[in-house]
Order: structure tokens, then C-alpha cells, then sequence
């Protein structure tokens, strides 16, 4: 009878319980549970218990893990990968709603902190700037040293601009193909007027709203082509 079931048990895939993922990623319990709730982590539930498929997780490391040049940037030979991202059409609707009901700014970039969509929901303080023509760069300046920040948890951080801003990755796969960010938000004792001011359980909302923004972006699927991009490779952000 058990030589009935084992080849059955070998083909099972190799399943890590949170406490294993928690010691590979060096991230608390919650956190393991957090990002397997909001797709940031593959896993499936087996009773009431999430279980973990090592060969995933074993890929997810390596991407994370994976060198990039001092600059921070993914090398020349990397965009030879075709990595699907989202769409812009749905990328900027899911954006839009999103800023909406979390009245913060948000906008979605490659994973060099190039624009993908159009800004959501700015801010009055954004708005009076948007002609300045250094107002993108410095963004995007910042949009990348927040891409290669390697911690999975998003968190507020502030920047040069004056205002706080949160960022979560989209997937496609195991790799990491874009970001929702979220900005415009007026620090704790700023007096600098035009922000989005939060409280407490406003920021609370945010951070724990954006991972599922980023996850609902993931599993979305990538931009198809169309007539405008026919012949050129655009699924990669990194090589639009």
C-alpha cells in the first residue's frame, strides 16, 4: 500500500511553512502572511495554514538577489527579457480609483521609475508645479531609489519634493516588472500647504491598501499589442 502512494507524494511540489519563509526572507511572521494574503508571495492555503512551493519562493530569491550595476539599474543585457507589465489603459483606471478612495496621489512606473501612467489624483501642490519641466525628473529621481529599495513592506518614506511617498511592486511571474506608488502626502508637522494630510489610521489604510493595488495590477496580465506597437518590443517597461 505505501508504495501505491509514493509516487504520488514525490510529485507533490515541496510546500515551506511561514516560519521557513520568514527565515529565508529575514521579514517577521506577519509580514510572511501579509504579502501571501495580497499576492506579493505565492501560496496556498492548506486548512488554515499558508504553505509555501520552495521551488517559487527558491525563484523569488534569486530575482531579488539577482546583482545590478552600482547605478542601481538592471545591465544592457538583462532587456533582452521580455517581461509583460500592465496595460496603461487599465493600469492608469485601477490607479485612478484607487487615489481616489485613498485620497493620496498615485502613479504606476517601470522599474526604473519611468511614468507608466499619468498621475492620479494630484495633489493642489503637484498641480502648481506640473509645468515645471525639473518637477518629472526629480520624481523620477526618486521613483528609482525607491525601486531599488529591496524591503518587500511598503512604508512611507519623505522625500526631496517635501512630501512622504509608499511604493509596492507589480509582478509578472517571479520577476518584478513595475510600481503603484503613492505620494503627496504632507509629513508629520509639515506646514507646507497643498498636501494630503493623513492621520494615523489614514496612513494605516494606505499602506495596507497599495499591496493589494499592486497585486490586483499583477494578476491583470500583460499590455497586448495593438496596431501602435506592433513590431517593436514594449511588454518590457524597461526597454519602452
Amino acid at each position: 500500500m505505501q508504495s501505491m502512494h509514493s509516487p504520488q507524494t514525490q510529485s507533490q511540489p515541496s510546500l515551506l511553512s511561514a516560519r521557513q519563509v520568514q527565515t529565508m526572507l529575514g521579514v517577521d511572521r506577519s509580514t510572511v502572511y501579509r504579502m501571501a494574503e495580497d499576492g506579493r508571495l505565492p501560496a496556498v492555503k492548506v486548512g488554515r495554514q499558508w504553505r509555501f512551493p520552495a521551488d517559487r519562493i527558491e525563484a523569488v530569491l534569486r530575482v531579488d538577489a539577482a546583482p545590478r550595476p552600482a547605478s542601481g539599474r538592471e545591465p544592457a543585457a538583462a532587456a533582452s527579457v521580455t517581461v509583460p507589465a500592465p496595460s496603461t489603459e487599465v493600469a492608469a483606471s485601477v490607479a485612478q480609483i484607487a487615489a481616489d478612495l485613498l485620497g493620496v496621489m498615485m502613479v504606476v512606473t517601470d522599474m526604473d521609475g519611468r511614468p507608466i501612467t499619468e498621475v492620479s489624483n494630484p495633489c493642489p501642490w503637484f498641480v502648481e508645479r506640473s509645468d515645471d519641466p525639473d518637477l518629472l525628473d526629480a520624481c523620477v529621481a526618486e521613483w528609482q531609489q525607491l525601486a531599488d529599495d529591496t524591503d518587500f513592506e511598503p512604508r512611507f518614506t519623505a522625500g526631496v519634493l517635501g512630501f512622504e511617498c509608499a511604493r509596492a511592486f507589480v509582478r509578472s511571474g517571479t520577476s518584478l516588472v513595475a510600481m503603484v506608488l503613492v505620494g503627496g502626502v504632507a509629513p508629520a508637522g509639515s506646514t507646507t500647504t497643498g498636501l494630503y494630510r493623513l492621520d494615523d489610521e489614514g496612513r494605516r489604510r494606505v499602506l495596507a491598501a497599495l499591496p493589494k493595488v499592486a497585486a490586483t495590477l499583477s494578476r491583470i496580465g500583460p499590455r497586448t499589442p495593438d496596431a501602435r506597437t506592433s513590431g517593436r518590443r514594449t511588454t518590457d517597461p524597461r526597454t519602452a
